[in-house]
């Protein structure tokens, strides 16, 4: 039978990438509800092509355009953000792959997880801000929430097999980004540019962004912290230039399982939807002999302050993450509005985790306040 699936955040790269791998296996996958943020264009073009059961524009100045270009398609089409919550709890789905970005992407995936549907997570940003809540509600649901980030999926699939075996430890691999080795004086000058050009994956500008800070990799440390149920100590960066080692685990009598493959996310967006299964593919193959060195170094804290920043965050626990990810998104969208520098954005962070409301144990409606208040701090910094 055909997997039915919902992919919030259809234009973007995940998204994007994941219809690749779904017009391969039409036997084994369909398209059932397409959200995008703003992208009418392109959402259009794939609802033409893909024929979903729903469509969904979240700006809602964009509902006529959108319904205007489908005019001629039997295709429901709503606008908003209620509507993209809404249809992730669809009963027609079988899956959600949620790559909205940022914290947009909390609501639609908890009412997918209350439906109990199945969740292949490309939202980071959603187990930073509210880990404990998703995941103690996916237990209480009995359903699975798969990470389709290339590391965070390695992890998972190390441990097929490894039920009750103890973790000693995880290693989330970092490429080091395009300013890898560079010292703070050259960061100064960083421009936007520059920071976009990372030298091994295609990404989003937000992504790509966070990666050149190392803020993803403090992101993809809290996200881990959860989905795998880790303590912070657990959870090591080691900065792997080429890419080819996505994450290792490390278990307590000391063996190191490690997932490897050539850089290309279609491949943990194929196992995520695929699961349990392995499927087929024609996807680039990795050949030893076309890497006869893989090196690894210690992350540099001190010159890329924001991943010491996320540890602390992680450690302090309570609604300091979702503040240090609220924080991140506004600054790094003023750093590619040229509205601040690259340093200025670990500056900016800091002092909005210093000044926002530390709540210990938050409930749902504590991490929407948090989020809106430490907008409005970093906001008023960037000024």
């Amino acid at each position: 039978m055909q997997k039915r699936i919902a992919i919030l955040g259809s234009t973007g790269s995940i998204g994007t990438q994941a219809l690749e791998v779904i017009k391969t296996h039409p036997e084994l996958f369909s398209i059932e509800v397409l959200t995008a943020n703003n992208n009418v264009e392109l959402l259009a073009n794939q609802a033409k092509e893909y024929q979903p059961n729903v469509v969904v524009i979240g700006n809602k100045e964009k509902y006529d355009d959108l319904k205007s270009a489908l005019s001629n398609e039997s295709i429901k089409i709503y606008a908003g953000e209620q509507a993209i919550e809404q249809v992730a709890a669809m009963s027609t789905i079988d899956m959600v792959l949620t790559s909205m970005v940022g914290f947009s992407g909390l609501l639609p995936t908890i009412r997918a997880v209350e439906a109990g549907i199945p969740v292949a997570l490309a939202n980071k940003e959603t187990l930073v801000v509210a880990g404990d809540l998703i995941m103690e509600l996916a237990a209480k649901k009995q359903i699975p929430v798969i990470p389709v980030d290339s590391e965070h999926s390695a992890i998972f699939q190390c441990l097929q097999g490894e039920k009750g075996n103890i973790i000693e430890k995880i290693m989330l691999t970092a490429s080091g980004g395009p300013f890898r080795g560079k010292s703070v004086d050259f960061l100064k000058k960083v421009t936007k540019c520059q920071a976009l050009n990372h030298p091994n994956w295609k990404m989003g500008d937000k992504i790509t962004i966070d990666s050149a800070s190392l803020m993803n990799k403090g992101l993809e440390a809290i996200e881990a912290r959860w989905l795998f149920n880790l303590q912070p100590d657990q959870i090591e960066i080691v900065v792997h230039p080429q890419s080819i080692i996505h994450s290792m685990v490390q278990f307590t009598d000391g063996s190191i399982k490690a997932q490897m493959g050539l850089p290309d996310m279609r491949l943990p967006i194929q196992y995520a939807m695929a699961f349990p299964r392995r499927i087929e593919n024609n996807f680039p193959r990795f050949n030893f002999s076309d890497y006869p060195s893989l090196t690894f170094e210690k992350a540099d804290v001190h010159v890329f302050k924001n991943l010491s920043l996320a540890y602390e965050a992680m450690r302090q626990g309570g609604n300091a993450p979702c503040v240090l990810n609220a924080a991140n998104e506004v600054v790094v969208d003023a750093f590619l509005k040229g509205r601040t520098g690259f340093l200025q954005m670990s500056h900016i962070i800091e002092k909005t985790i210093e000044k926002s409301t530390f709540i210990d144990r938050p409930m749902f409606q504590d991490y929407l306040e948090t989020d809106a208040e430490a907008r409005r701090i970093a906001a008023e910094m960037i000024k």
